[in-house]
């Protein structure tokens, strides 16, 4: 069989009607550009929300009140983790660097006729350290405002931009809840984290939160909201975890169930990623049924092609073309149709990512992996589907097919 004569025959066959063929390879277009942008946008969100995590501060942990347990099962968690379990931490656990103590809300803050909903944190001077901030103006909340429950507010850039619109609001009085606080600082724009604004807040020395804003909630002292800690190294993070565990297991006299839940970001961005990572693969699926409705759709259209070329295969059999010429000649026109269809979706789907990528913060990607296994799958379906239309066209019978003709 020459293989050549038997390409340019193919070329020639789905060129004859475009119209039909552009149809057909349609379903593989579809299915091949869905995959490839499915999976690349997938990879980007995971890769999004990696970066997101590190922003929070080098080897951080979070403490939360409610052991993991009852964090699915109600959103009532208990008031029992306090201020002191936060000393006791930076106290007593060695292979913690810092300990910031974190108790927010979301208040009213107005400024000259201006009112804003936004986030109120109530912490010390070591967030700056464990979440990894900088000051851009002025200063932070230090220890004097804290010993003396001093009503300053550190504004987030956001904040700032909203209520001075770049006019320098060092000195100015903000309102929050119709208390009146000094803003004596305005820090870096920080940007946000699995959607939520870090720079859209307002932060108060924790004592200050409790006493103005607040007040005490626990019998057991000032509660707080979650405790964040960062680790003197990553190699210490797994030390540092078991500590602080063993740690407030010990103060919370707890025999059974934790009250309290230790995360680290690893353990948090693995639960992301699993998240993430799931939904991808759940719409790659749902996008390789375009591909199989491709392959069905060429299987149809073959089918359709050897129904209207019986005399074309009476004659070349009559002359001597055996059932293998004639199968490989169909075979081949199958393929074609679902590689086109293959290298076309490819095209789309990369330009998919590329626009997603330019106009959001995903970080899609061009998976190189998704690119192979897409355009083998589409041929795959090609060669699978073209088989049946093929053997019926190798199996016609020469004399018959030359009378229907």
């Amino acid at each position: 069989m020459d293989w050549l004569e038997s390409g340019n025959m193919a070329v020639k066959t789905l060129t004859s009607n475009k119209l039909r063929t552009g149809l057909t390879m349609l379903g593989m277009i579809i299915g091949n550009a869905s995959v490839i942008a499915m999976i690349g946008i997938g990879q980007g969100a995971q890769r999004l929300a990696s970066e997101q995590f590190e922003s929070l501060g080098p080897n951080v942990l979070f403490v939360t009140p409610g052991s993991p347990g009852a964090r699915q099962r109600t959103t009532f968690l208990p008031r029992n983790l306090v201020w002191d379990d936060a000393k006791a931490i930076a106290a007593q656990v060695p292979s913690v660097a810092s300990v910031a103590p974190q108790r927010q809300s979301q208040l009213s803050v107005t400024y000259g006729g201006k009112n804003r909903t936004t986030l109120i944190m109530g912490t010390t001077p070591e967030y700056l350290i464990v979440r990894d901030f900088d000051v851009a103006k002025g200063r932070f909340i230090n220890n004097v405002d804290l010993e003396r429950n001093t009503r300053v507010a550190i504004l987030g850039s956001e904040v700032a931009e909203q209520f001075f619109q770049g006019q320098d609001p060092i000195g100015s009085k903000i309102r929050i809840r119709n208390i009146s606080f000094e803003v004596v600082g305005v820090l870096q724009a920080k940007g946000s984290f699995l959607g939520n604004n870090q720079d859209d807040a307002v932060y108060i020395p924790l004592t200050t939160s409790a006493t103005s804003l607040t007040g005490r909630t626990s019998p057991f002292g000032l509660d707080l909201t979650f405790i964040s800690i960062s680790a003197v190294n990553e190699a210490n993070i797994p030390a540092a975890e078991f500590q602080i565990t063993n740690l407030l297991r010990r103060r919370h006299k707890i025999i059974s169930e934790d009250d309290f839940t230790v995360q680290t970001q690893k353990d948090i961005l693995r639960i992301v990623g699993t998240i993430t990572g799931g939904l991808t693969a759940l719409l790659a699926a749902i996008a390789a049924v375009s591909l199989l409705v491709g392959g069905i759709g060429i299987m149809n259209i073959m089918l359709v092609s050897v129904s209207e070329r019986t005399q074309e295969i009476g004659l070349r059999k009559a002359i001597g073309a055996s059932e293998q010429d004639i199968l490989m000649q169909f075979m081949i026109e199958a393929v074609m149709l679902s590689a086109a269809g293959g290298v076309l979706g490819t095209g789309v789907g990369i330009g998919g990512i590329l626009l997603v990528a330019a106009f959001s913060p995903l970080q899609a990607v061009v998976s190189p992996v998704a690119i192979t296994l897409a355009v083998t799958v589409s041929g795959t379906i090609g060669l699978v589907f073209g088989v049946f239309p093929a053997r019926q066209a190798a199996r016609l019978d020469p004399i018959v097919a030359l009378r229907s003709a």
